[in-house]
């Protein structure tokens, strides 16, 4: 089947160069296959560089083309059509039917199906939508421009050939979920057509419409869509550095370098010694998963070296979700974990830092010196959203219908970047987010009637094993910015079986996102490294504490 399919794309492409890159297999099961096609991507790009975008991919993308529109005459047309095309259309995997109704009502999810999938658009000839940042924001773009319009010429720029995702990473560091079920690859948006550029965008130029990569290349847009996510601001802590990020590592981006350090660090940090968290001022990504972190930091610490302690600067005076986390903190981990939050009297913010002796130095006067230190400093939007001139200060202000760019045309920014008003920095965020700037890309360069935005966050954090809590909102546009309607969040004294639904939901929810996200194959694909079945969940339970005298098993997660 794959040497017809290869001869008749080729009878349908005459004029294509013979150094074309052969067709790539479809995903199997199993991770091998996954992994794999991570490295053709990266051949494909090295290809590409060498012989221009008309060459090596060009060609491989031209001898699709022939399928996007309907009546696909000739050769080609007895070959298989791509998922995602008005003739095959795709479906998505992800939890069961009953775990998606739920997600549906309970969390306003709606990731399976969306207004760009009513019907297949035809898009204006040549469009061209080239998306920077290929994560919960940029990778939905992608795979939702394709499915509603899939003769839509849709580049996606992301530096990372794998993506290894910030959100549910701190179950990582609480030994609840291996670092590797987090990773995902490009392999379901290659599928659909989409050219995904493994490179660094540096620069925009917003009269041309151009996108300049660090390899070289130029690609020229319609539409840009910038999801950046987060820069650290390094000097916002007196004494910190990318050199000081080495010794006292931040883990809050989608470096998984710096994770596993942090991981290592207290797999290596004797029982009885001091973990210190630098907690960040507003805004920031994901108000609550610092402290999540501090929950999950604090269970490892509890199995693990139950004679330590876990102290926490805080510079503000209050935080999401404060009581549930309190709550956790006495009942989980007491005697472990210590809160230093800011009042009237004393400021906990960061004064000083000595990254050689891990030494930390506060507002209030308070030294603490550190055998691990986790420092997360104050944020801004990609420096690729400066560099188009779409920020305002450290962030991005945006049309709320729409998140175009009110500093240029032409230009979205959504996710962490943007300036939301009262939508938080998360990844639910950023995908109810892509929808709306679907939805106006497809309006502009399709038949598709526009179809009104509405947007919804939910933020699971987990206190403990098949403990989880809850916030969640409805949000809409009124008088020039967004501002929540609906909201809900857990109340404290829970009764167990409402926690571990939640917990459940959060897993449920991962699971549905990601393939939402990289467009995974219907039998749901398989995470990279993954450990946790057929659809890469997490395992259902806490795995078994070990008998301290012998070599920590999280090792080998490195």
């Amino acid at each position: 089947m794959q040497n017809r399919s290869r001869d008749h794309a080729r009878a349908g492409r005459a004029t294509a160069p013979e150094t074309t890159c052969p067709r790539p297999p479809k995903l199997q099961h199993g991770e091998r296959v996954e992994a794999a096609y991570a490295r053709t991507a990266l051949l494909r790009q090295a290809d590409a560089e060498r012989s221009g975008r008309d060459g090596a991919i060009g060609g491989f993308r031209g001898r699709r083309r022939q399928y996007k529109l309907a009546g696909t005459t000739g050769p080609a047309a007895d070959a298989e059509a791509p998922a995602g095309s008005a003739m095959k259309e795709a479906a998505l995997p992800g939890p069961s039917r009953r775990d998606l109704g739920r997600m549906a009502v309970a969390a306003g999810a709606g990731l399976a199906a969306g207004p760009w999938l009513r019907a297949f658009a035809i898009a204006r000839a040549e469009a061209k939508v080239v998306i920077v940042g290929g994560g919960a924001g940029g990778a939905t773009v992608a795979h939702a421009l394709k499915a509603g319009a899939p003769d839509l010429d849709v580049t996606l720029i992301e530096a990372n050939p794998i993506y290894s995702s910030c959100f549910l990473s701190n179950l990582y560091l609480g030994g609840i979920r291996p670092l590797e079920s987090l990773n995902h690859s490009y392999a379901g948006l290659h599928r659909l057509n989409v050219w995904v550029v493994h490179d660094f965008a540096i620069d925009v130029d917003p009269i041309r419409r151009i996108v300049r990569t660090r390899g070289g290349r130029t690609y020229n847009y319609d539409r840009l869509v910038l999801s950046p996510g987060i820069d650290i601001k390094y000097d916002s802590i007196p004494g910190y550095s990318r050199e000081a990020a080495r010794v006292m590592p931040h883990a809050y981006t989608t470096e998984a370098a710096s994770k596993r350090l942090l991981k290592r660090q207290l797999q290596q940090m004797r029982d009885g010694g001091i973990v210190a968290m630098a907690m960040p001022r507003e805004p920031y990504r994901c108000p609550p998963a610092p402290y999540e972190r501090a929950c999950m930091i604090a269970h490892y610490l509890k199995a693990r070296k139950p004679r330590s302690k876990l102290i926490l600067l805080d510079p503000k005076r209050a935080f999401a979700k404060q009581d549930l986390f309190i709550e956790a903190f006495a009942k989980y981990y007491k005697g472990i974990v210590e809160l230093n939050l800011s009042d009237e009297m004393d400021d906990f913010g960061i004064a000083s830092l000595n990254p050689g002796t891990k030494e930390i130095i506060t507002h209030a006067g308070r030294k603490v010196r550190a055998d691990v230190a986790n420092i997360i400093p104050q944020q801004r939007a990609g420096e690729i959203a400066a560099k188009a001139g779409c920020t305002e200060g450290d962030w991005c202000p945006v049309h709320p219908q729409s998140f175009l760019s009110r500093k240029m045309s032409d230009i979205h920014v959504l996710g962490d970047a943007a300036i939301a008003d009262d939508m938080p920095k998360s990844a639910f965020s950023a995908h109810s987010q892509a929808k709306a700037v679907v939805a106006d890309i497809l309006a502009a360069l399709t038949k598709v009637e526009r179809v009104e935005a509405r947007f919804r966050n939910v933020c699971w954090s987990l206190l403990a094993p098949d403990d989880a809590v809850k916030m969640a909102a409805d949000y809409a546009p009124h008088a020039g910015r967004l501002e929540a309607s609906t909201a809900f969040v857990s109340q404290t004294g829970e009764p167990a079986d409402v926690r571990r639904q939640n917990a459940q939901d959060n897993a449920a929810w991962y699971t549905a996102i990601t393939s939402d996200m990289f467009a995974k194959a219907a039998n749901g694909g398989q995470l990279l490294g993954g450990s946790g079945g057929d659809r890469g969940e997490p395992p259902k339970a806490d795995p078994p504490q070990p008998d301290p005298s012998k070599p920590d098993p999280f090792q080998s997660n490195h």
